[in-house]
């Protein structure tokens, strides 16, 4: 037991040898610890930054996905409405802003001879 009284003096407080930082020391451990908290606090922010930006972007992608689909269903649309068209009319031209449907001229098919 002799020994550890002896070890637990040789480690006491009032043997080991202290130093007191100055001014100018205090003040980087201080300015290492201030640069931490602001790190933290910036990956913080920047982190919640950029969970709402993926979540416009989800938005966004879903709404050009809607738009897609709905372009693709009308090139179909006027595909079928085109072809109801020529069925019905026969081949032409839509003048948009008249209304007014214009045939094509037929063009005379040579017959066959036997």
């Amino acid at each position: 037991m002799a020994e550890d009284s002896k070890l637990a003096e040789k480690f006491s407080q009032e043997n080991l040898e202290t130093v007191k930082f100055g001014e100018d020391e205090m003040k980087k451990v201080k300015d290492f610890q201030q640069t931490y908290i602001d790190a933290q606090n910036a990956i913080g922010s920047l982190s919640l930054t950029r969970i709402r930006l993926e979540q416009q972007l989800t938005g966004l992608t879903e709404s050009i996905e809607d738009w897609e689909k709905k372009f693709v269903d009308t090139q179909q649309g006027e595909r079928d409405f085109v072809d109801a068209i020529t069925k019905k009319y026969g081949v032409g031209s839509l003048d948009p802003g008249t209304g007014v449907y214009t045939l094509a001229p037929q063009v005379a098919t040579p017959e066959k001879s036997e």
